[in-house]
């Protein structure tokens, strides 16, 4: 099938994209708005954009015209925390998708137990087991609809002490939920192991060496 990106409307041009660029990550957002409501928003165009210093992004879609309330709640605080989302998640990962009214708190609906965080005011979420405390780097509009590209420092991690081996994480143990398209989650099923090309890949084996 060829199609020219045109002719289709950004309800089918979303539909395609998230059945092609899969699996994705999920960043599971929590902030805090300005009465200190916790808001917490599972969000899949997410990955790490930077390391010097660290920084992650993620996109939000507007609701019509307005902001979405994970991306309001960034820009008035210029903080929020990134919770991975393992397997044993799914469930109510997947319920905090639901468009809550903003005066309502999503882990207080579904009873999800909170932590506090070191550097940011916004709380962790305790059922993931690797927390990612972010400070607003930058925020960049995009397309027609102005999606915000919401880019954040990571100001302090959190990694559970199993989940650390060679001081790496092990991708094994962290047992991660990716997101396909629709309603649609794939575990880490089977994977590959390469060796080391020249370049990029080799340079950093022999700086972990």
């Amino acid at each position: 099938m060829e199609i020219a990106a045109a002719t289709l409307s950004p309800a089918d041009a979303y539909r395609l994209m998230i059945g092609i660029v899969v699996p994705r990550p999920i960043a599971w957002v929590t902030s805090l708005n300005a009465a200190g409501l916790v808001n917490a928003a599972p969000f899949s165009a997410y990955t790490f954009c930077g390391k010097n210093p660290p920084m992650v992004c993620f996109n939000v879609g507007r609701r019509e015209a307005a902001f979405k309330d994970t991306a309001a709640n960034i820009r008035a605080s210029g903080e929020f925390v990134v919770n991975s989302v393992t397997v044993e998640a799914v469930e109510p990962m997947h319920e905090t998708s639901a468009e809550y009214p903003p005066h309502m708190s999503e882990v207080e609906a579904l009873g999800l137990e909170l932590l506090p965080s070191q550097a940011v005011k916004p709380p962790r979420i305790a059922l993931s087991p690797v927390h990612l405390e972010c400070k607003l780097e930058r925020i960049v509009q995009l397309g027609r609809d102005r999606d915000e590209l919401i880019i954040g420092e990571v100001v302090y991690f959190h990694v559970r002490d199993d989940l650390i081996k060679d001081g790496k994480v092990s991708t094994e143990a962290l047992n991660p939920l990716a997101r396909l398209g629709g309603p649609r989650y794939a575990t880490l099923g089977r994977y590959i192991t390469m060796a080391f090309t020249s370049g990029f890949g080799e340079q950093n084996q022999k700086r972990a060496s």
